[in-house]
């Protein structure tokens, strides 16, 4: 008997055991940390739930913020996240890096597949349309963002406005740091997003809006390590996922399938953007 149970208690041992799966989802400080964890945590909690009944077996979602654009993209196209989501330039920075990160899913904005962005003033400047821009201290994003810096350069670029027009320029990395530092006055103008411009005038920031220019809406992007299984398992959850409770935290209404040629203007912004430091205006 005594041998018997050892047999069958060492068999029980050599059982595999069925493991919690880590994933890692990325992405980077567009606002601060802490409103970024806020974001997207209800949403990775929703994944969890879903891509582990699909699979059938536990999964869990683990949240990286990279502290920089390039570190999260860096993230993306080594597969130190599974997948990730980013501003539309930061796709097509990564894709021309690593050809094998593929599109998960845009994001659904009031049914539609654009946002803005926002070129703005203080709201008691003298300055009330872009060409007035000439001569001024400007506020950029970071140096790899959609809207702070290519969508906003290719827009002033083709309003003949360019880098040598300007008094001085700088790229302060975040929406709402560009928000601050003009409606403190330490900047003339600057360039961010629609949502961030609203947030921050309703805590008194007082900005005037001057222009503004589409942006497609974001991508979620999946690294070139990724399972098969789960990247369908996700894509599935995502294109389903209509409950407002959820998708609140991120401000949108629900997810499109994407392709690359979705993100088509925004190729066009980034290899147009030496023309915003040329001497040359567009004809």
């Amino acid at each position: 008997m005594g041998k018997n149970f050892a047999i069958i208690s060492l068999l029980l041992l050599s059982l595999p055991v069925s493991a919690e799966k880590t994933i890692n989802f990325g992405v980077y400080t567009s606002d601060k940390p802490t409103t970024m964890v806020t974001m997207f945590r209800p949403i990775l909690n929703y994944l969890e739930k879903n891509v582990s009944a699909m699979l059938e077996e536990k999964i869990s979602i683990n949240l990286q913020v990279s502290s920089t654009y390039q570190a999260g993209i860096d993230a993306l196209i080594t597969g130190e996240v599974d997948f990730a989501r980013m501003g539309p330039a930061s796709y097509i920075l990564s894709k021309n890096i690593e050809p094998n990160i593929k599109l998960i899913a845009m994001e659904n904005k009031k049914g539609k597949r654009f946002f803005y962005g926002i070129i703005c003033v203080p709201k008691d400047s003298r300055i009330q349309n872009i060409e007035q821009l000439k001569g001024t201290r400007f506020a950029f994003g970071n140096e790899n963002s959609t809207i702070g810096r290519y969508l906003s350069q290719h827009h002033l670029y083709q309003q003949g406005v360019l880098s040598h027009n300007l008094q001085s320029f700088s790229y302060l990395q975040r929406h709402d740091k560009v928000a601050s530092s003009v409606g403190l006055g330490h900047y003339d103008a600057g360039a961010l997003k629609e949502s961030t411009f609203n947030k921050m005038n309703k805590k008194g920031f007082d900005l005037r809006e001057i222009s503004r220019f589409k942006n497609t809406t974001k991508p979620w992007i999946a690294s070139k390590k990724i399972d098969d299984d789960i990247f369908y398992a996700i894509k599935t959850s995502l294109l389903k996922l209509h409950d407002p409770s959820i998708l609140k935290s991120i401000k949108k209404d629900g997810f499109f399938e994407a392709s690359d040629s979705d993100y088509k203007t925004i190729r066009e912004s980034i290899n147009k953007n030496p023309l915003f430091f040329s001497n040359i205006e567009e004809l």
